[in-house]
């Protein structure tokens, strides 16, 4: 099972972050532009928040709310729950499962490596699976 860090060596998605700060509306364009789901808040370095399409759709649009006023630290989920880079790509898939989100952030020794998606995750396992099958095909057929 490959790890994180693999899966993170084959990404060319852009890590997008904004500030705590920045207005919604900011975040939904960079996410727009960067063709991703989530943005991960940053202060100082240090990451202290995730927002997704799924918080501006919940906390946003349903309470009626501006996205050009609202700041994104009034929306993002935090604390974030992380990985590091030697994790499983099936414990994140379990990780996220269990606690229902599709973005994990992967931080080593405090510092921001990157973030993988349920796409990423799953993309991962069915190219092993695709793999383990051809394997055993030959190993049938010979």
């Amino acid at each position: 099972m490959r790890s994180v860090r693999q899966i993170l060596d084959g990404k060319d998605t852009p890590l997008v972050t904004v500030g705590p700060d920045d207005p919604v509306l900011d975040a939904l364009r960079r996410m727009a532009e960067s063709g991703v789901g989530a943005v991960l808040v940053m202060e100082h370095g240090a990451l202290v928040g995730i927002m997704t399409e799924r918080d501006y759709a919940r906390k946003i649009v349903l309470q009626g709310r501006a996205s050009a006023t609202t700041p994104v630290r009034t929306i993002m989920t935090s604390p974030v729950k992380t990985v590091t880079p030697e994790h499983r790509a099936r414990d994140c898939m379990q990780m996220m499962s269990d606690h229902r989100f599709r973005h994990l952030p992967v931080v080593e020794d405090g510092t921001l490596m990157g973030v993988v998606s349920i796409g990423d995750l799953l993309k991962t396992v069915i190219a092993e699976q695709q793999q383990e099958i051809g394997q055993l095909q030959a190993y049938i057929a010979s």
